[in-house]
């Protein structure tokens, strides 16, 4: 099958888990083509079976803000046509599902037919899309889809009850390609980050609010009071520059690395013992996920679909949003003991297995089929 890919190209959960899926498809045989504003980050190489066309807007002095979405319903077109693309799966309801949309109505004008597949990955419901502004744009791009998934039953919920949704939505979760976290190299060199006698606790995310940085600052905190640890920051956003104000205000500055972006997460969690994960919400939990692949029990909060990833008791513990007491006495309960931080490193490693990549993209490729069937039996 020939299937268009529409993603952010960024760092961010919804790139990766598109750049993956579009990679895995590719090696079953399908002939993918990403089309977005760059080439997505994690998409590393292209080949017979993976192709990337950029979006391209031109500037106009007319425009206060330029139009992505009309320069992206105009690529749509153009690389359905060129490339005969059969399907195409869109990454968040808007402004994908939406240029989408507009695409497959002037393919429809040329009776060229191309049906839509939108995945939900959460900040396109729970904070941009159930924005007055914008919550008849993502109703009308969801109900107009031909299929819909979501990473969650989490955000299924969510997504039903903001929005009055006409569509059946099918709960696809994130994945991780197990093959990817088995370390290929024998030394992490872990002693470039801590001393022998130190634990290394580790936070990865784009630093935005939502993600409860300060509390990552402040259970680590606790954690170094009882036990010789550092903290690893992965990753950039609007709320680093206040961790490392509260960092230096409570003294632990010197215990912590910010590494900004990182293109070598595999090697950090090699040498991680435990991952902090606050967040006041997640629709799945992806870094979570690539953590416990990778053998790193998690400390998270029980919001959002956190609790179908991370099993409470197993691969890490689970915990209130703000509870920053009871995630530091969870964190401390597993890396006070090598036996009982072996015994949730293990724990961690068999629960990603779960959502392996070999069991999650055979169910998109089935609602690809049954997309396809019905939309050209209807129009």
């Amino acid at each position: 099958m020939k299937i268009g890919i529409v993603c952010y190209p960024t760092f961010g959960g919804s790139g990766v888990v598109a750049t993956e899926l579009g990679i895995e498809l590719s090696k079953r045989g399908h002939e993918i083509h990403f089309i977005t504003y760059s080439q997505p980050v994690r998409l590393e190489l292209l080949s017979k079976n993976i192709h990337f066309h950029e979006v391209h807007v031109p500037e106009y002095p007319l425009f206060l803000y330029q139009p992505y979405e009309l320069a992206l319903s105009s690529k749509l077109v153009d690389m359905v046509k060129l490339h005969n693309i059969e399907l195409l799966h869109v990454h968040y309801a808007i402004p994908h599902a939406y240029a989408a949309y507009m695409a497959q109505q002037m393919l429809l004008d040329e009776s060229i037919k191309v049906p839509i597949v939108t995945t939900l990955h959460g900040t396109d419901i729970t904070l941009v899309g159930s924005h007055p502004f914008y919550k008849p744009a993502v109703t009308f791009s969801i109900n107009k889809s031909d299929a819909v998934t979501s990473v969650s039953e989490s955000l299924k919920r969510d997504t039903k009850r903001l929005f009055n949704i006409a569509k059946d939505i099918y709960v696809v979760p994130n994945f991780i390609d197990i093959e990817k976290h088995v370390h290929g190299f024998t030394d992490c060199q872990r002693e470039i980050m801590a001393d022998d006698d130190e634990l290394i606790i580790t936070h990865i995310s784009n630093m935005r609010e939502v993600k409860q940085i300060p509390d990552v600052i402040k259970i680590f905190y606790n954690i170094q009071k009882s036990l010789p640890a550092k903290l690893m920051m992965v990753g950039e956003g609007p709320e680093k520059e206040g961790a490392e104000r509260l960092a230096e205000e409570l003294g632990i500055k010197h215990r912590i690395v910010f590494f900004g972006n990182s293109n070598e997460i595999d090697r950090i969690l090699c040498f991680s013992d435990l991952f902090l994960l606050p967040s006041k919400t997640e629709s799945f939990g992806l870094a979570a996920l690539e953590a416990m692949a990778s053998g790193v029990p998690v400390i998270s909060t029980n919001s959002g679909g956190l609790p179908e990833v991370n099993e409470d008791g197993f691969s890490g513990y689970l915990s209130d949003v703000n509870a920053v007491e009871d995630m530091s006495n969870n964190a401390i309960k597993i890396l006070s003991d090598v036996d009982t931080l072996n015994r949730f490193k293990a724990n961690a490693k068999a629960q990603s297995k779960k959502f392996s990549i070999h069991n999650v993209v055979p169910q998109y490729e089935k609602i690809y089929e049954e997309a396809l069937r019905k939309f050209l039996s209807t129009n």
